[in-house]
Formats: structure tokens, sequence, C-alpha cells
């Protein structure tokens, strides 16, 4: 392996010249990378939150990568990034085999080589060459390099994580979920809390630290809100992700509760995704994966919008499904909605109170009663909302109304490019 400096020879400016056209477009090959690495790597499962923190390993690696090759650094100067790292514990709390870490890299490792390759197709073919030889060379000694790193960083934090994981209680709250083989009265006794009741399942996520303190404190309000009779059921699923369920009292009207109570949280603290309300231990299972399909939504949302969703929100429901295929969803949502999908506030406006209009069926009164105003204000909206649409709102009606929900949940994940128009 070669520790020292690249030599300063006809080759190296080749090299620098091509890492500094590379580093011009980081945002797309980062991009890019993280496509194909996401789909090739099934054990993520499209899970945003992993896809999201392979995105920022792969952009601090590539950094480091090209800082390297522009500046002549070798192995003794480098430092792993924060996001590297920390993407390989996340893995080691989620279970993903460590061979889906060193795989990723060496795919990134692959693509990386083969742009760089494009990036200097038209040097002089003996200054190519040498180019190569060096790229080749430095590309492999960092992985290498940083492969070691991440991978002890894996094998230390999944040991600790089994340490602290493996107890009874978040044993049998796991078998229950996926194995189905717990007795339900053992169970019910060791957790402490009712299987055989009405469950309302949440998963809160916040990326920093005592965010299952703050979680917890959460889930216990929505739990209060509820009228809950019991303590709600809490256990940690990694160190950015909470699972609970809440006992819900019979005849309680849950939905316009949970909205009511989502719509007072505060931004800037952990996200709540909630399941529908059901009984026994299959409604244990089916709460909380209706709970995981929201806690996508959320994720794909990003910081935008309300921090939380509920799975009996209108159109909630429809959402996770759909974010199973992202850029096929983005697709249709674009075309349905044309220059209405564009992301800019007052095109959002547009589109809130078109969907409000349409949940209304059509009723300027009843669109202004629920956005408290004017009903003047709402005609003027809906038809400048139908003039940017480019067409009748009565045309495709059920997909608009699909649409403009999906943006509503979603929001810039499937909306167009952003509107860098100058006002007026």
């Amino acid at each position: 392996m070669n520790h020292g400096p690249v030599p300063p020879d006809a080759s190296f400016p080749a090299v620098a010249a091509i890492a500094a056209t590379l580093n011009a477009g980081l945002g797309q090959l980062v991009a890019d990378m993280r496509g194909e690495i996401a789909g090739a790597i099934t054990e993520l499962d499209g899970d945003p939150g992993l896809v999201q923190l392979l995105g920022a390993s792969i952009e601090g690696n590539v950094d480091t990568i090209l800082h390297a090759l522009a500046h002549g650094i070798g192995e003794p100067h480098f430092e792993p990034p924060v996001a590297a790292i920390e993407y390989a514990r996340r893995l080691a709390q989620r279970g993903v085999p460590v061979n889906a870490l060193v795989r990723a890299y060496r795919l990134g490792q692959q693509h990386l080589l083969q742009r760089a390759f494009v990036a200097g197709a038209d040097l002089e073919p003996a200054v190519r060459a040498g180019a190569y030889s060096i790229l080749v060379d430095r590309v492999f000694d960092y992985i290498d390099w940083i492969s070691q790193r991440v991978v002890a960083v894996y094998e230390e934090e999944r040991e600790s994580w089994l340490a602290n994981q493996l107890n009874e209680r978040e044993g049998l709250v796991r078998r229950i979920l996926h194995e189905g083989s717990a007795d339900p009265a053992a169970a019910e006794r060791a957790l402490g809390y009712r299987l055989h009741g009405s469950h309302l399942a949440v998963i809160a996520s916040e990326d920093r630290r005592g965010q299952l303190t703050r979680s917890t404190r959460l889930v216990r309000d929505l739990a209060a809100a509820l009228g809950s009779p019991h303590p709600p059921l809490v256990v940690s699923h990694d160190q950015a992700t909470t699972w609970a369920w809440i006992q819900v009292p019979t005849g309680v009207g849950s939905t316009g509760v949970v909205c009511d109570h989502l719509d007072g949280l505060p931004s800037g603290g952990p996200v709540l995704a909630v399941g529908g309300v059901r009984r026994g231990v299959e409604g244990f299972r089916a709460s909380h994966a209706e709970a995981a399909s929201m806690h996508r939504v959320l994720l794909l949302r990003g910081g935008a919008g309300r921090p939380a969703i509920a799975y009996d929100e209108p159109g909630a429901a429809l959402a996770g499904l759909l974010v199973a295929d992202v850029p096929a969803l983005r697709r249709w949502v674009v075309g349905v909605l044309g220059d209405l999908a564009r992301r800019d506030e007052a095109t959002e406006r547009q589109r809130r109170t078109l969907l409000t209009f349409l949940r209304c069926r059509g009723s300027y009164t009843a669109t202004a009663e629920q956005m408290t105003m004017h009903k003047n204000s709402i005609k003027y909206r809906v038809a400048v909302a139908e003039k940017t649409l480019g067409r009748s709102i009565a045309e495709r009606h059920l997909d608009l109304e699909v649409a403009l929900t999906m943006a509503d949940h979603v929001g810039d994940a499937v909306l167009g490019a952003r509107d860098t128009r100058p006002a007026g």
C-alpha cells in the first residue's frame, strides 16, 4: 500500500483536474451513487432513514477522496467522516449484516472510478494512463482504510447494542410482532401491558441524544389525551427510533382526538407516526404496521410541515402505500398537477386551498369556514389554482384530489423543481 504523497509527476495535475471536475458536480454524483447503492443493497429495504444516512456517508467519503486527490494527501492524514461512522453504527443497531456495509464501499469505489475515467477521457494518452493509475491506487487505499475503520465501529456497536437490547421485554415485543409465537397471557404479565384490548401504535424518532426521553413524554401526553387507563408500552427500536402502544378505552372517538393532539405538537422535537386503533394481538401488530407506513411518509417529508401524521387522516393510508415507489409517485403527481407541482409558498397555498375545496365537495362556503377565510378569497384562490393547473378542475377529478393529497402528506419528495422565477 502506498502511504506517501502522490509523486509530483506530469500525471498529478491531471488527477487534480479530474478531482476538480467531479467536485463541481458533487451533489449529482452523490445522488446518483446513493440511488445505485441503495437499490443494490437489498438489506436496506428502501428505509428512508437509512438511505438518507447512506447519502450523507457517501458525500463525506467522496468529499474526502476528492480533496485528497486534489492536494496529494495520503492515508496518515485521513479522517473518517462523521456520517460514515454514524451510518455504520445505525446498521449495527438495525441488525443489517456487516457485508452490506462493506459492499456499499466496493460499489461506491467502482462508481467513483467510472465517473473519474469519464472525466479524464480527453487527456493525452500517456498522461491519462498515469492519471488513471494514480486514481485507482489512491481510491483503493482510501476504501481499504475506511472499510477497516467502519467495520470496527460496526462490530463494537453491534456488541454493545445486543448487550443492551437482549432483554425479556424487548424480545417479547419483537416476537409478538414478527413471530406471533409468544403466549399472550405470559407476555402480558412480562410487559405489564394488556394485549386483548384496543391498541394505538406510535413510532417516534429524532436524530439526537435523549430522544427516548422526549419521545416517551410525547407518547404519554397522547395517551393522556385519549384517556388511556394504563401507561403506554414503550420500547427502543434504535438510538433514533422509539416504538410505543397506547391502550384506548372503548367508545373513545380516537381519530378526532389524535388529529387535534398532533396538530398542537411543536416543531423541532421528535416526529410522531400513529397507526389506527386495532383490537387484540393481531391489532397490536396491525396498528404498528400502519404506524411504520406513516413513519416512512414522515421521513420522506423531511422537516417540512407538521411533525406528525396519523393513519386515519384523509389520504394518509394511501400515501403510506404509494411511497413504496417514490420516483414513480413523483412522476405521476407532477404529471397530474403540472405547474401546480412547483415548490414555492404561493403554489403550496393554491394546492392546499384546492384540496380543501375538493374535499368540501366544491362548496366555497364550507371551504371558507374550514380555512377561516372569506368566501370571495376562496373563489379567487381556486380560480388562480385552476389557471396554474392549466385545465378545469372537473377534468381527472379523482386523480387531481389524490395528487394534491400526496403533495400535502409527502411534500417536496413528490413535487417538481423549486420555482426560482422572479416574483411578479
